[in-house]
């Protein structure tokens, strides 16, 4: 079989949206304190290995295969190990869903950061995926309960979720939510002005990783040129409205904008545009944009007052926006892409149908997701002891750290202490004395951008 230009650009958008992953790994690692910059970048890539082992053995399979349980999930065996797609192109589709999986796991780490043990996420990983990414992409693209083949496809119609508004970003909110609840808060949440990002350039850079990845993302399934153009203005112009508005939110209700808020903003834009990249008019991808900036900067201020620790703002971001996108196509969606939303003329259905499909994922996402941090909390235990969250995640669950604050540029670990061992000091130098790993200097000003109230 001789390649085309689509296996090209499958092969392309695959790549785009992998490297979206270690964009994640960026951008979440600089939103942490500087003593848990490499555990929270250690999340995402151990999300990379355990998901694509899963993945090409039987998660694939569970996404499309022999239908189960009512369409809620797929057999495993039918493509296990990929065996029934050797020699043929669907191994490139299988690619390019498995980097769907891989993004969708490591963006719920965010909700967690700090605080969570590594072991007990590196089980959560592939348990997660195997039980509840994999299953809720079979019912929403691989012919399961909420596509036209099943039980409430058939009923209500299909759902429109081009790119992952609801296997993808309310899967991983909700996901998170759950984790939340089951780990706690860190301590002195809302109060340490420690847990304030500590490298907003990295936070920027890792936002414009994933907005380059997500053209991959959403195009990447397009069909024909004129839709692939449509996806591609649209991720462009739903995350840059999103942005302005989160900036313009910022700048009403706290007095300036931020950085922090430009990079989420963006963010924001680009989870709710997802669902509804391919069935809106780029005026309708700016308005999804706008009100999903408004709304998950609103949401992501609530959560002092909520006393809810989402460290990353996986929920206010993700599940907002998600929901914003998804909705938003029950009165938008055009008629020329598929069914009409309600400001064409369609009707009420297809707002009914989303709400539906929302409904459905929120439900099943947060049952099994309880069932799977539950068992592994009470055997394994998900939290790390107080002390070492004290000392800081980075020494205590891998014995490194990110950053050099003494001089020490070995990584190098000492049974029984927390610090990274030091080179000896010249004969002729006092030795100074050890700043605690991760530490910032005392002179370094606070960050100002992250959102901790005062």
């Amino acid at each position: 079989m001789d390649i085309t230009a689509g296996h090209v650009w499958t092969i392309v958008a695959a790549a785009l949206v992998f490297f979206m992953t270690p964009g994640l790994a960026l951008f979440y690692g600089g939103m942490t304190r500087a003593k848990g910059v490499l555990n929270m970048m250690m999340m995402s890539f151990i999300a990379i290995g355990m998901v694509s082992v899963v993945w090409v053995l039987w998660g694939y399979s569970m996404s499309g295969g022999d239908p189960l349980l009512g369409g809620l999930t797929a057999s495993p065996v039918p493509s296990f190990a990929l065996g029934d797609l050797m020699g043929t192109d669907g191994l490139l589709g299988a690619a390019y869903g498995g980097t769907f999986a891989i993004i969708t796991v490591a963006l719920i780490s965010g909700a967690i950061a700090d605080r969570a043990r590594f072991g007990a996420w590196a089980l959560f990983v592939p348990v997660w995926t195997t039980l509840v990414y994999a299953p809720l992409a079979f019912m929403v693209w691989g012919g399961g309960l909420l596509t036209e083949d099943g039980a409430i496809g058939a009923a209500l119609g299909e759902a429109i979720d081009f790119a992952g508004g609801l296997v993808v970003h309310i899967n991983a909110g909700v996901a998170a939510l759950v984790l939340i609840a089951v780990v706690g808060a860190r301590q002195g949440f809302g109060k340490d002005p420690g847990q304030r990002p500590h490298n907003l350039p990295l936070v920027m850079l890792g936002a414009a990783i994933l907005w380059f990845g997500w053209f991959g993302f959403n195009a990447g399934a397009a069909a024909t040129a004129e839709q692939a153009g449509l996806i591609w203005v649209n991720t462009l112009v739903a995350p840059a409205a999103a942005m302005l508005a989160w900036l313009l939110t910022e700048r009403v209700r706290d007095g300036h904008p931020t950085s922090l808020g430009a990079a989420s903003g963006a963010v924001a834009g680009l989870v709710a545009i997802t669902p509804a990249c391919a069935n809106v008019s780029p005026v309708w991808a700016i308005g999804i944009g706008v009100l999903a900036g408004t709304a998950s900067a609103l949401a992501v201020g609530l959560k002092y007052r909520l006393r809810m620790d989402d460290s990353l703002d996986v929920i206010g971001v993700h599940l907002v926006s998600g929901v914003v996108g998804t909705v938003a196509l029950g009165f938008v969606a055009l008629p020329s892409e598929g069914t009409a939303g309600l400001f064409y003329g369609g009707g009420p259905g297809l707002l009914l149908t989303q709400v539906v499909a929302v409904l459905v994922s929120v439900v099943y996402c947060a049952v099994l997701t309880l069932l799977v941090a539950v068992a592994i909390d009470r055997t394994v235990g998900f939290r790390i002891p107080p002390r070492d969250e004290i000392d800081g995640i980075d020494i205590t669950q891998h014995a490194e750290t990110g950053y050099s604050f003494a001089g020490d540029a070995t990584g190098s670990f000492t049974p029984g202490r927390h610090t990274a061992s030091a080179p000896p000091a010249a004969p002729e130098a006092p030795e100074a004395p050890e700043a605690p790993a991760g530490a910032a200097p005392e002179t370094a000003p606070a960050a100002r951008s992250e959102r901790v109230p005062g």
